[in-house]
């Protein structure tokens, strides 16, 4: 069901530096931060030969973002991203395994443009992942 591992998500309290240390002294490409008023945050994406790599800033008081960094204040791991041709087969797969799905079930567009949805992470081994459709 799974394809290729599309990013990891950094969560990172503070977007300049992270952008900096990505770009300027790791020598990667990075995009420019784009705000997602939908999910809380701000994306920053880091484009390495085999993946990406997810820089999640929070936007607003309600990001999701902001609390996973009052835990971990340091930042860190947010999920993992993988790749599905069929995000509605994925889904129905998934359910029909008794996994859950975060949310309301329904795939919603994320940063990419592309239907997601989030796995609730007691499922998959400790780790919140997300599924996008390619």
């Amino acid at each position: 069901m799974i394809g290729k591992l599309n990013h990891v998500a950094i969560a990172v309290n503070d977007l300049d530096a992270a952008v900096t240390l990505y770009r300027d002294t790791l020598g990667a490409k990075v995009s420019d931060a784009v705000e997602q008023p939908d999910h809380g945050v701000v994306t920053v994406f880091v484009e390495l030969p085999n993946t990406k790599i997810e820089l999640l800033y929070p936007l607003g008081d309600q990001s999701p973002i902001k609390g996973f960094l009052q835990k971990n204040t340091s930042g860190g791991i947010h999920h993992i991203c993988y790749e599905v041709e069929d995000i509605y087969a994925a889904r129905d797969k998934l359910l029909a395994d008794g996994m859950r799905i975060l949310g309301s079930g329904e795939p919603r567009t994320g940063a990419h443009g592309k239907p997601i949805l989030f796995l609730h992470p007691k499922d998959f081994c400790g780790t919140l992942v997300e599924l996008e459709e390619i």
